[in-house]
């Protein structure tokens, strides 16, 4: 700890996507660790101001990672160090939308991997995908020279392309890059909603007295990761010279089965509802995650310290002290259909009060009608 410390002390860091949960949590733990300034660079498009870390020592600039004045705000201090977190989440929402997927993993990690070369940063670090790099032809535990592409989402295919473009910068430029793959985060920070991570949004469902929908038979495995000990590694990543040009899985080392997981969380929260289980996805192809962590070991000395269970635990007392947030802040489609419905009731309501729209102008109620045939909600139904 100390030595991190003296390592962060008078540096200037970026973290990119630093208001999600992954990137709170690290902005936290290097503002205790006396970094000079930790400046977060995220457009909110999945985190909320309520949840955003706090400090004297942190800024937060609120924009995209496509936005070149943005960008330039951010680079202005010229950073130390570099977190590239900021993505395009997750495999469903990548099926859905796999143009925006492309722009902002694909081009996103490429003006930001520019502005860090043009600054000289000392370490640039990828948050990479270990659930999307290995393919079904990779062999488990899955180590960091079996990748594949055998690939199933756009997610899959833009966590590759961005580290392609992270040994491009690295082989070419000899910009000091990590990869870090990160193994099924949770914790403290996450908000559920339509394209978040399983554990949020059980204990979201089970809080509200809902049955837990598992697509699949529940004996599928995932190797879900502590967002603590995955900070861990990150930080480690910065301090550690033997970790430059590699990729390093950041997991757990252990399967937890789907079906024990919602038993947990329905336990923990006094849920009677129990479980519903589900038609399995089309991309969905994997029944067994699990990572090899001995790399992480041997070169960062890396060590998950927290048993999953107490991690569950950590997990619902955060919730329940965040809960009237979480609430208003979890987005699903059930929801947000919900909410479409109220405000078109308020816009032909205010249509009616002012009368019939001119000749060749739209009522506003029409006109969210037109916008919904033009942009059609393509969305799964609410599972994991």
């Amino acid at each position: 700890m100390e030595n991190e410390k003296s390592f962060f002390e008078g540096k200037t860091v970026l973290v990119t996507g630093g208001a999600g949960a992954i990137g709170g949590n690290l902005v936290r733990r290097l503002s205790d660790l006396d970094a000079e300034k930790v400046i977060i660079l995220d457009n909110l498009s999945s985190s909320y101001k309520w949840n955003i870390a706090q400090g004297d020592n942190i800024q937060f600039i609120q924009g995209d990672i496509l936005d070149e004045e943005k960008l330039k705000w951010a680079f202005k201090s010229k950073p130390d160090i570099v977190y590239h977190l900021a993505a395009h989440f997750a495999n469903q929402n990548s099926v859905d939308n796999p143009e925006k997927d492309l722009m902002v993993n694909g081009m996103g990690i490429l003006k930001v991997l520019q502005y860090a070369h043009l600054v000289d940063v000392e370490r640039f670090i990828y948050a990479s995908s270990g659930c999307g790099i290995y393919g079904l032809d990779s062999k488990m535990p899955f180590e960091e020279h079996d990748i594949s592409i055998k690939l199933y989402t756009p997610y899959q295919v833009t966590k590759m392309i961005g580290e392609l473009y992270t040994n491009y910068f690295y082989n070419l430029y000899e910009l000091p890059i990590v990869n870090a793959r990160f193994f099924n985060s949770y914790g403290p920070g996450e908000v559920p909603g339509q394209y978040r991570n399983v554990i949020p949004n059980f204990f979201y469902w089970s809080m509200n007295g809902q049955p837990l929908p598992i697509t699949g038979t529940g004996e599928e495995t995932r190797d879900f990761t502590y967002v603590g000990d995955l900070v861990n590694g990150l930080v480690k990543m910065a301090t550690h010279e033997e970790a430059v040009g590699e990729a390093i899985n950041l997991g757990a080392g252990r399967e937890i089965r789907i079906i024990d997981l919602a038993n947990w969380i329905n336990e923990l929260t006094g849920n009677g509802a129990g479980i519903a289980f589900k038609e399995r996805r089309d991309w969905d192809k994997k029944n067994r995650l699990l990572s090899c962590i001995d790399k992480a070991s041997s070169i960062l000395g890396y060590s998950p310290q927290t048993e999953f269970r107490k991690g569950l635990e950590n997990t619902y007392r955060w919730f329940v002290e965040n809960r009237r947030n979480i609430e208003r802040s979890a987005e699903f489609l059930h929801r947000r259909g919900e909410q479409d419905q109220r405000l078109r009731e308020q816009v032909q309501h205010t249509d009616r009060e002012r009368g019939t729209a001119r000749p060749g102008q739209e009522g506003s109620a029409a006109l969210l009608h037109r916008q919904d045939e033009q942009y059609p909600r393509v969305h799964s139904p609410d599972r994991i």
